[in-house]
C-alpha cells in the first residue's frame, strides 16, 4: 500500500473521485458513478490519514468547494458558482501536502498542472452541458406521458430510470421493479415519473 502514500497519485485520485461525485450529482444512472467516487476518495483518505504533512486549510476548502457547485445547479445563469468550485476543487487538493514553502504545491507541478487544466475542462463543458439538458424543457407534451408505457433501464424504487416516449426519465415507484421490465406512468412530479409495473401477461402479447 506505500504507492497510495504518493501525493501525486492522491491528488489524481481525489480529482477523479470528485469529479465522478459532481457527475453523480447532475445525471442520473446506475449507481457506476457514485461508486467509483467511494472507492476513489475511500483511498485517497486513507493516504491522507497515513500522510501526516498535509494541509488542513487545503482539506477544508475542497469540502467547502461543494457548496457552490451545489448552489450552482439548483438553478440556471449560475456559471460563476461552477467555475468557483472547480478552482476551490483544483487549489486545496494542489496544496493538500506540504511542499518545501508553504506556496509551494507538495504535487509534481507538472502533474497538478496537466491535471488540473483536464479536470477544469472537463468539469466545465460535462456538468454545464448535464445542466442544461436538465434544466431546458422537454420538447413534447409532458401531460401526455401519464398512462404511457415504458422500460425500466434500471432497478426502480425509491429511484431509477426509466425510457418513455424516446427520452430516458428517472422514476420511482411503491414495490420494487426491476430492470428490463414494462412500466406504466402512472403521474410525474417535475422530472420524476410515478410508475408500476405492467403485468406480464401484457409484456408477452
Amino acid at each position: 500500500m506505500n504507492i497510495l502514500l504518493d501525493p501525486n497519485l492522491v491528488y489524481l485520485l481525489l480529482l477523479v473521485g470528485t469529479l465522478l461525485g459532481l457527475l453523480a450529482l447532475v445525471t442520473p444512472g446506475t449507481g457506476a458513478l457514485e461508486i467509483g467516487a467511494f472507492f476513489c476518495l475511500l483511498l485517497a483518505g486513507y493516504a491522507i490519514t497515513q500522510i501526516k504533512e498535509f494541509n488542513l486549510w487545503a482539506l477544508i476548502i475542497i469540502m467547502v468547494s461543494v457548496i457552490p457547485f451545489v448552489y450552482s445547479i439548483r438553478k440556471p445563469n449560475r456559471e460563476f458558482f461552477l467555475a468557483l468550485s472547480i478552482l476551490g476543487l483544483i487549489f486545496g487538493s494542489a496544496y493538500l501536502f506540504l511542499g518545501e514553502k508553504w506556496y509551494i504545491p507538495g504535487v509534481n507541478p507538472f502533474v497538478a498542472l496537466t491535471a488540473s487544466l483536464f479536470y477544469a475542462a472537463f468539469v466545465w463543458i460535462a456538468v454545464r452541458k448535464s445542466i442544461q439538458a436538465i434544466q431546458s424543457p422537454p420538447a413534447h407534451n409532458l401531460a401526455a406521458l401519464v398512462g404511457q408505457v415504458g422500460e425500466a433501464k434500471t432497478r426502480i424504487l425509491d429511484e431509477g430510470s426509466v425510457q418513455v416516449a424516446g427520452e430516458l426519465w428517472s422514476a420511482r415507484s411503491k414495490t420494487p421493479i426491476p430492470a428490463g421490465r414494462h412500466v406504466k406512468v402512472l403521474a410525474r412530479d417535475g422530472f420524476v415519473l410515478d410508475v408500476e409495473a405492467e403485468p406480464v401477461n401484457k409484456q408477452s402479447n
